[in-house]
C-alpha cells in the first residue's frame, strides 16, 4: 500500500521568518527540494506579507519522505499517531502537523501550533480498513 501514497505539505511563512532556512531544513531533513514547492505571496490580517508554500509529492519521493519521517519521529509520537488514526483521518487522508521551528533545528516534533501541515493520502476503498491501512504505513519502519 505504501507505493500508492501521496503527500501534501502546506507551510505558512511569516515575514519574520527566513524562508531559505525553511527550504534548507526541508531538503536536509526530509529530502524535499525548494523546486518541489509552489510559492504564493499574500497578505495577513494586518496587511503583513505572508508566503504560502505547497508541495505535492508522489511515488518514490513520497515513499522516501515517509521513510525519513518515520525514522526521525520519536517512537512514542508514532505510537500516539497510530492511536489517533480515526480522529486524524478524513476521506483517506491522514492529517498531521510538525513544529516548524523544530524542523529548522533538524528535529521532528508533532505539534499543533506554528506548524507544517502534512496530509498523507492513500486509496482506502472500505472505511473500516482505515485504521489497519494507516497502522501498516506507520509501522513500516518500526
Amino acid at each position: 500500500m505504501i507505493h500508492k501514497i501521496e503527500i501534501t505539505i502546506d507551510v505558512i511563512v511569516h515575514a519574520t521568518e527566513d524562508i531559505s532556512k525553511i527550504f534548507q531544513s526541508f531538503e536536509d531533513v526530509l529530502g524535499i527540494k525548494e523546486e518541489d514547492f509552489t510559492i504564493e505571496e499574500t497578505e495577513g490580517h494586518y496587511e503583513n506579507p505572508i508566503i504560502l508554500l505547497n508541495a505535492k509529492i508522489v511515488k518514490n519521493q513520497a515513499q522516501n519522505f515517509m521513510n525519513k519521517l518515520l525514522k526521525l519521529l520519536p517512537v512514542d509520537q508514532i505510537n500516539e499517531l497510530i492511536e489517533e488514526i480515526e480522529e486524524r483521518t478524513v476521506d483517506s487522508r491522514f492529517h498531521l502537523r510538525l513544529d516548524k521551528q523544530e524542523l529548522i533545528k533538524e528535529n521532528l516534533v508533532v505539534r499543533e501550533k506554528d506548524t507544517i501541515k502534512i496530509k498523507i493520502h492513500t486509496p482506502i476503498y472500505n472505511k473500516k480498513d482505515t485504521v489497519k491501512t494507516f497502522t501498516e504505513i506507520f509501522q513500516i519502519v518500526n
